[in-house]
């Protein structure tokens, strides 16, 4: 298994502890959350089960569904035939009375994965859960209970920050995050995939880091010819995976696909105010359910630009793979075969890639902090644009507003080559630090960064960058 070494250790350790154990593992979908579970407990699974998913059977059979798909899951693991449950406080007590009849006194895991899925409309399944664990589950320091989903609203809401009969249940809790540059790297190698570092942070780009997407890749291929097969071909794998995300992870999309789509628009993001004024949405709770849930997914961040109060905070999108597709909708839907080997050098793909490295490197701010030396010293990132007029310059790709006094003012280039600073280039950038340091503390150093791919030319201009950041620094540990 690639990577998860952290993830693996607390598993382990929390199934060779001698208590009752009730864990949470959440994340987006495609990030590997089963696979973490069964490559870890591989022949140590008690009981397995998996959700129906919503969308694909009709809502007002979908209980009956689960509950017979639950009671076969049962049957599989050598539980004796009964009738099938009406509801879940039944199908419940079928697993205790499983449970109970396999009780040898060693550790039992029962592994539930897709939870959110079996929480059909009136079904009552939280309550039924609830029961289950605490009138049974937890007395049981034997037992050891995994639930997975990607409906990461849910999770959080629903069960580990139940207000309810759940509450403070949740024994631990792990948020499984996409693979790292470096995690990416070692995959393909193991894969016996060879790309370059720039090809690995180009795939990066597009698929951000997720396992089940570069479980497609093969190695007989370029990354362009990759791409095609992937997504761009007529019977592309991933061709639909866009609107499969949504449906997976949120019961009715429409209106999260709507809002992405318009962040997306905008690099910087939007404020909820500007949201709710041009999508027609009105500015109350079920806009906050809506960003809530988009958040928690991991499809979009909230954050404060920098210079700016909370109620200027920016609501934008952050999945490489959401805004690939949208960037590219038209040409997946309807263009080339072959597009993205035919337009690999055509300017728009050059300029998708100058911002989409932006998101590389803000998924990266940890490698950065240890190029930079300060790992050690709280940090927080944000980029900054000055939008009400057209000044050249007044964009800064990513601030790095350090505890310690100083402040970092990253310029971000994806190059083929190494980065030369060129006289307007120069004078821009010293534009820039005249405009930040009239917005901050006198107390502040302000020291210009260059992050880009293979370094920097030196030159008469170059020395206005203080610290230079590579590739290779971003797929660090």
């Amino acid at each position: 298994m690639i990577g998860r070494e952290k993830e693996v250790k607390e598993l382990n350790k929390l199934y060779d502890r001698n208590r009752a154990e009730l864990i949470a593992v959440y994340g987006r979908r495609r990030v590997g959350k089963t696979y973490l579970i069964d490559e870890t407990f591989a022949g140590r699974i008690t009981f397995r089960h998996a959700g129906l998913s919503p969308a694909d059977e009709d809502a007002k059979g979908l209980l009956r569904a689960q509950l017979d798909h639950f009671c076969n899951s049962l049957i599989l693991f050598g539980m004796e035939k009964s009738s099938k449950p009406d509801n879940w406080l039944d199908a419940f007590l079928l697993l205790e009375q499983f449970l109970q009849k396999k009780d040898d006194g060693s550790r039992q895991l029962v592994f539930l994965d897709e939870l959110p899925w079996l929480d059909t409309p009136r079904s009552g399944f939280i309550r039924a859960f609830e029961g289950f664990w605490n009138n049974w589950g937890c007395h049981r320091k034997n037992l050891m209970v995994i639930v997975c989903g990607s409906a990461n609203s849910w999770m959080m809401n629903s069960l580990i920050n139940n207000h309810g009969g759940l509450y403070n249940r949740v024994t631990y809790e792990i948020k499984l995050a996409p693979f790292t540059l470096r995690e990416c790297e070692a995959f393909f190698q193991a894969n016996n995939i060879r790309f370059s570092r720039y090809d690995i942070a180009q795939s990066y780009m597009i698929f951000g880091g997720i396992p089940y997407y570069l479980g497609y890749f093969d190695g007989e291929y370029s990354l362009a010819q990759n791409v095609d097969r992937m997504i761009f071909a007529r019977n592309a794998k991933l061709k639909d995976e866009y609107d499969r995300l949504y449906q997976s992870v949120f019961i009715n999309p429409d209106t999260e696909k709507t809002i992405v789509t318009f962040l997306a628009t905008r690099n910087a993001g939007y404020t909820r105010k500007e949201i709710a004024e041009k999508l027609g949405l009105s500015d109350g709770g079920r806009l906050s359910k809506n960003l809530n849930a988009l958040i928690a997914s991991d499809f979009v961040v909230k954050y404060v630009p920098f210079g700016m109060g909370k109620r200027e905070e920016h609501y934008k999108v952050v999945d490489p793979f959401c805004l690939f597709y949208l960037h590219f909708a038209q040409e997946i839907n309807g263009g080339s075969e072959a597009f993205w080997q035919e337009n690999v050098t055509a300017q728009p793909v050059v300029t998708w890639r100058g911002l989409a490295f932006e998101h590389v490197c803000f998924n990266h701010i940890l490698q950065i902090k240890k190029a930079l030396g300060i790992s050690g010293v709280i940090t927080s990132a944000s980029a900054w644009s000055k939008r009400e007029d057209d000044q050249e310059g007044t964009q800064i790709d990513l601030l790095l507003t350090r505890n310690d006094n100083v402040l970092n003012m990253c310029e971000i280039k994806y190059y083929g080559g190494k980065f030369t600073v060129k006289k307007d280039d120069y004078l821009t950038l010293l534009g820039r630090q005249e405009i930040l340091m009239g917005k901050v503390s006198p107390k502040m150093t302000i020291r210009s960064t260059l992050i880009t791919t293979y370094g920097l030319t030196q030159n008469e201009y170059s020395g206005v960058f203080t610290n230079v950041i590579t590739l290779d620094d971003l797929f660090a540990e």
